[in-house]
């Protein structure tokens, strides 16, 4: 996992990957990639969020190797994905492609999770060839498809053009995060989770998010603010289930509720009462628990979806 992150030990200790990876994406772009877990194991596939890395998803990767094979990969400019001069949706979408390709068989299929920007990479995929060739099904985290800025809490006050321009402000500053000091504990902790996150899932949080080079989070910032992926939803035809925290101020339950209404199998939509935006995080139980599901119904190596049966000639 990423080296850029220090945690000593415990659930969010990021653990060494049993084999690492470089894919090559559409337009050259090189991703770091992860491979945990048992190789004749189902497959998951984890695309973390703005700002994070493989790091992101340790309580996942923990708890799900033993008897998984659980991929990561680091989002372009994240990790240790160097950073490209294009940043886009159909990027994401491509990036994603790509690591399946790499990662998985032909004809493999696997349960992607995709957690804030990571559930926009897979809404950006919804249609692409790649994706529908090895997408059992999919659990989108914390995540919205338009007009993000517009529904975003961090600022406290009345939605409304004011507060609209101050969040883009906020989320679009190309000023550095600077080292983890308590007051910015306090800050990511009061704009990113809930009230209840423990002191160890904050510190790891910022860890991960002050890694973020900052000329990076500012680029992907200009995505995230013209975001509209509303589209792909619609298109995202493989059984999907969805988590949001009930106290995310980045991409509130409206949002969720737009994507879960909109898709065309939703599996169920999951409200984590007092989790904030870093759902796998704040509550890896229920989000671990909801891989495992998914799994289970739609990627067990016996089970028809990954194995079809062929009928005699």
């Amino acid at each position: 996992m990423s080296r850029l992150i220090r945690v000593p030990a415990g659930p969010y200790a990021p653990p060494a990957a049993a084999r690492e990876l470089t894919v090559v994406s559409a337009d050259g772009a090189r991703l770091h990639a992860e491979v945990h877990g048992p190789e004749s194991a189902p497959a998951v596939v984890l695309a973390h969020g703005w700002a994070c890395s493989t790091a992101f998803w340790a309580a996942q990767i923990n708890a799900l190797s033993a008897d998984h094979r659980v991929i990561a990969y680091d989002q372009r400019g994240h990790g240790r994905s160097p950073a490209s001069p294009t940043c886009s949706t159909d990027t994401l979408a491509d990036d994603l492609e790509a690591v399946l390709a790499a990662t998985l068989a032909p004809g493999e299929r696997a349960v992607i999770a995709g957690h804030s920007m990571g559930g926009m990479t897979v809404m950006a995929a919804a249609e692409r060839e790649g994706f529908r060739e090895h997408a059992a099904a999919v659990l989108l985290c914390s995540t919205g498809s338009s007009d993000l800025v517009a529904a975003s809490t961090v600022v406290p006050l009345r939605a409304g053009r004011i507060r609209t321009w101050l969040t883009r402000k906020i989320l679009g500053s190309r000023a550095p995060l600077g080292p983890v000091t308590p007051l910015a504990r306090r800050i990511l902790k009061y704009g990113t989770m809930g009230a209840g996150s423990a002191p160890d899932m904050v510190e790891v949080c910022a860890r991960i998010v002050h890694a973020c080079p900052r000329r990076v989070r500012y680029a992907w910032s200009q995505v995230l603010d013209l975001l509209d992926l509303d589209h792909g939803v619609r298109e995202l035809r493989v059984p999907t289930a969805v988590v949001v925290g009930t106290a995310d101020r980045l991409t509130p339950p409206v949002k969720a509720r737009a994507v879960a209404d909109a898709l065309p199998d939703c599996l169920g939509l999951t409200e984590l009462a007092g989790i904030g935006h870093m759902s796998p995080v704040e509550a890896p139980e229920p989000v671990n628990a909801k891989i495992r599901e998914l799994v289970d119904t739609y990627v067990r190596v016996d089970n028809p979806v990954n194995n079809p049966v062929k009928e005699d000639a």
